[in-house]
């Protein structure tokens, strides 16, 4: 499977100016690829005031993507904020190439940043299957609690999108390998670049790192789209030939 990377800067609380420049970077891919993956919350950056960005699951940006995940014959994830029955959700979506949908509720809420106070809590692990690919969703903080991302659904790729700052980069570099190499799976982490209106910098360090922790794609600073192929039935070998995915613990959440 060919994945390809957006890692861009975020223009703030503007979701029509965030499609904007995402339709042409997804435009200007001239290669087929079989997904994109974009930032969390990218058509507004991490805002706390969900009331100025939030749409709901029949909004422009659903809309928008639906037309593009077609006209590209390719899937894109990445979050937005979404309003359903009166609550703020930051909601990792999953845009089939036909134009269906799924999608996750991010879990783990940033509390330092106050997230926890104005969005909803997700409450269930989302694994979605693609072109004989499990992929298991996952947004930002949700990176730091291993326990919630155990690969017990024997999954081959798992998707971080963030707003990931600079203060804390090391972390992320470290945490996308330990999950990677802890769960014998792809591991893909995309984030942004620039400046928020709150001031936070961010490197991006987007990356994709396979099952024994290796680069396919190293972190870069840059404002960048890039693609890289995966290789299931290889990751598959190993895991046969290693066979560390036998002795895990079984627990449930």
């Amino acid at each position: 499977m060919k994945v390809t990377l957006i890692q861009s800067p975020l223009i703030w609380e503007s979701p029509k100016e965030n499609r904007n420049y995402f339709e042409e970077k997804i435009n200007s891919i001239s290669e087929n690829t079989d997904l994109i993956v974009l930032p969390e919350m990218f058509t507004s950056g991490f805002t706390m005031n969900p009331e100025l960005v939030a749409e709901t699951m029949q909004g422009e940006t659903i809309s928008w993507l639906k037309v593009l995940a077609k006209a590209k014959k390719s899937a894109i994830t990445g979050s937005v904020v979404i309003k359903e029955n009166s609550n703020f959700y930051n909601r990792m979506l999953f845009v089939f190439p036909s134009g269906e949908i799924q999608f996750y509720d991010k879990k783990h809420l940033f509390t330092l940043a106050g997230e926890d106070k104005v969005y909803t809590s997700g409450k269930q692990k989302v694994i979605v299957n693609y072109l004989n690919w499990k992929i298991c969703l996952q947004v930002c903080y949700d990176l730091r609690f291993p326990v919630f991302s155990r690969n017990s659904e024997d999954y081959d790729l798992l998707i971080y999108v963030a707003s990931w700052p600079k203060i804390r980069i090391n972390a992320w570099d470290a945490l996308l390998k330990a999950r990677a190499i802890e769960n014998m799976s792809y591991a893909i982490g995309v984030n942004r670049i620039g400046e928020d209106d709150n001031g936070y910098q961010y490197t991006g360090h987007s990356q994709v790192v396979d099952y024994l922790g290796e680069y396919l794609a190293e972190p870069n600073e840059s404002e960048a789209v890039f693609s890289v192929e995966l290789d299931k039935q290889k990751m598959i070998l190993t895991r046969q030939k290693l066979g560390f995915l036998n002795d895990r613990d079984n627990f449930k959440i």
